[in-house]
C-alpha cells in the first residue's frame, strides 16, 4: 500500500499527553485523506484488585464508562469533520490486544499511538509502543 493511500487508521487513546497527540494527528491524517478513523482503548485487568476482577458489576460497569469515554472521542472526531468513525474497546494488555486481536479484526493501513501510557507500569518504560511498533503487522507510527 502506497503511504499516501490510506483507507483506514487506528488510533489508541488512553488520556495521556502522547495519546492526546496521536489521536490529534490521526484525526487530522483521516480528514485530509478521506480515511476512515477508528478509535481504540484497552481496559487494563492490572487495575484492578482480585475483589474488583471477580465482580461481573464491577467490570461491567468499567467497560461501559470506557465505552462512554471512548465515544466523546467519536463525537470530537465527527464534529472534526471525520466521515466515517468508530471505536473498538478491548480488555486485557494494550499492546497484545491492539496487535493481536485489533488489527486483525479492523483491517487498518496504518496503527497511531502515543509513546507514553498514562497508567500502569509501562508508562515507565514505554513498553506498550514498542511491543506495538516491534509486531505490529501494518506500520505504526508512534507519536510524542
Amino acid at each position: 500500500m502506497n503511504p499516501k493511500e490510506l483507507k483506514k487508521i487506528l488510533v489508541g487513546v488512553d488520556d495521556s499527553p502522547d495519546a492526546q497527540l496521536a489521536f490529534r494527528y490521526a484525526m487530522n491524517r483521516a480528514k485530509n485523506d478521506h480515511a476512515g478513523l477508528v478509535i481504540v482503548s484497552v481496559s487494563e485487568n492490572d487495575d484492578m484488585n482480585v475483589y474488583q476482577a471477580l465482580s461481573k458489576d464491577y467490570v461491567s460497569e468499567k467497560r461501559k464508562q470506557l465505552m462512554q469515554h471512548v465515544a466523546k472521542y467519536q463525537q470530537v472526531a465527527q464534529k472534526f469533520g471525520v466521515e466515517d468513525v468508530s471505536t473498538v474497546v478491548a480488555e486485557g494488555n494494550p499492546g497484545k490486544v491492539i496487535v493481536d486481536e485489533v488489527i486483525k479484526d479492523v483491517q487498518p493501513d496504518l496503527l497511531v499511538i502515543g509513546a507514553q501510557a498514562k497508567s500502569g507500569i509501562e508508562k515507565h518504560f514505554g513498553s506498550q509502543a514498542a511491543y506495538m511498533a516491534k509486531y505490529a503487522p501494518i506500520s505504526v507510527l508512534v507519536v510524542r
